[in-house]
């Protein structure tokens, strides 16, 4: 694997956000490990993350010089994780944050002291700090084992999906860019970046960076792949933490209106889930189009248009069919906010619940899950990082 790739060959990794769905993304990876050489470097010039995808993705990026390494020490972060880890989750904590959201009414919806949320996330910044070395991130740059590295958050003050990312030391990285409320900044990525991608609003507190305040990089990210096109990936992989995209949706029609947990569900998979499955279908109608061109004028030049050749992984089950099962796994104060809300099988919001329980247990299940599609897949993954080299059935 020829880790100094040129522009032309760029390879990319797009790790999508979700919660604790991201521990998908885990299997997948685990999986591409096993079916690279034992000690091969990062096969990633360029990886891009959002939400829990980008806390993956630094992650990843800190250890680029043993691939094999750097998703072991992954797994088993997710594999042994705890909500006391996430977020603070005793009764008093909980009641705390509720209440601090009401009194903000008071001060026309601000917070006083801090940016108001109704969990804290202190315990996060903490896990983080520990586990993520940021000078290792800058040494594996400096080394040329990665070209860049970015993290997108959504910009409360500007309303444009911000990517902040750090390059290579004298690389040919493409400029900042600012197109349709989608902004490129280079910077040193801090802790402060990682908070501020996985800031879900209202649930976890907006992190502030330079002047402004930064929350989810899900909500304003209409086109998530698009932070590694401009960063100058011609394959990407794209790890997504949708359920199964190809199963018929089952309508369920209710004796009661939607619970709030419900509606909140719907939300979050607006922001994690769609805007990628719509992202993948927009780029596949740009490679058919430019396909065609090409096909008819092998020299014809299409401004602005590119062949992007991707591969995107999904869950082939239904996450929120594992929740049922873990629910247990969650402190009882936590478990009974979720009863409130109506984030049980019953109430209909498990989708909500499954952003928010980061428990090994649950964990451990995605990153198998994720293990068996990729590997479910083993042809069409070597035939991505080998795109030179006759695959063998």
């Amino acid at each position: 694997m020829n880790h100094h790739q040129a522009a032309a060959d760029r390879t990319a990794l797009v790790l999508t956000g979700g919660g604790a769905r991201a521990a998908y993304q885990v299997g997948v990876l685990k999986a591409a490990a096993a079916l690279l050489p034992k000690r091969a470097h990062n096969p990633f010039s360029i990886i891009t993350g959002t939400s829990a995808g980008a806390v993956n993705a630094v992650a990843l990026g800190a250890s680029a010089n043993n691939f094999r390494l750097a998703v072991k020490k992954v797994e088993h972060i997710w594999s042994n994780l705890h909500v006391h880890q996430v977020y603070k989750s005793r009764s008093i904590d909980l009641v705390g944050g509720m209440l601090r959201l009401a009194f903000s009414l008071f001060h026309q919806g601000t917070g006083v002291r801090k940016p108001i949320s109704i969990l804290n996330n202190e315990p996060l910044a903490e896990l983080l700090s520990k586990v993520i070395d940021f000078s290792d991130l800058e040494r594996r740059l400096e080394g040329g084992l990665l070209d860049a590295i970015g993290v997108t958050a959504s910009s409360y003050d500007s309303g444009e999906s911000v990517t902040f990312y750090q390059s290579k030391p004298g690389g040919d990285i493409p400029p900042p860019w600012r197109k349709s409320r989608r902004r490129g900044m280079p910077t040193r990525l801090q802790l402060a970046h990682l908070l501020a991608s996985s800031a879900i609003p209202t649930i976890l507190p907006a992190a502030r960076i330079g002047d402004s305040y930064y929350g989810d990089g899900a909500l304003r990210q209409v086109s998530p792949i698009s932070p590694a096109i401009h960063l100058g990936a011609r394959r990407i992989m794209v790890v997504g933490v949708s359920g199964n995209p190809n199963s018929q949706p089952v309508e369920s029609h209710e004796r009661h209106s939607p619970s709030l947990a419900r509606m909140m569900g719907h939300v979050f998979n607006s922001a994690f889930i769609d805007a990628l499955e719509s992202d993948m279908e927009h780029m596949s109608r740009i490679n058919d189009l430019v396909g065609m061109v090409i096909n008819e004028n092998p020299h014809a030049h299409i401004s602005g248009l590119k062949l992007v050749d991707f591969l995107c992984i999904n869950p082939s089950i239904e996450i929120n069919e594992l929740v049922s099962r873990h629910m247990h796994c969650l402190p009882r104060a936590m478990r009974a906010v979720l009863q409130m809300t109506g984030a049980t099988p019953s109430g209909g919001g498990t989708s909500m619940a499954s952003y928010l329980l980061f428990e090994g247990e649950f964990c451990r299940e995605l990153i198998a899950c994720g293990y068996r599609d990729a590997m479910a897949q083993e042809e069409a993954i070597m035939q991505f990082f080998y795109p030179q080299r006759q695959v063998s059935l």
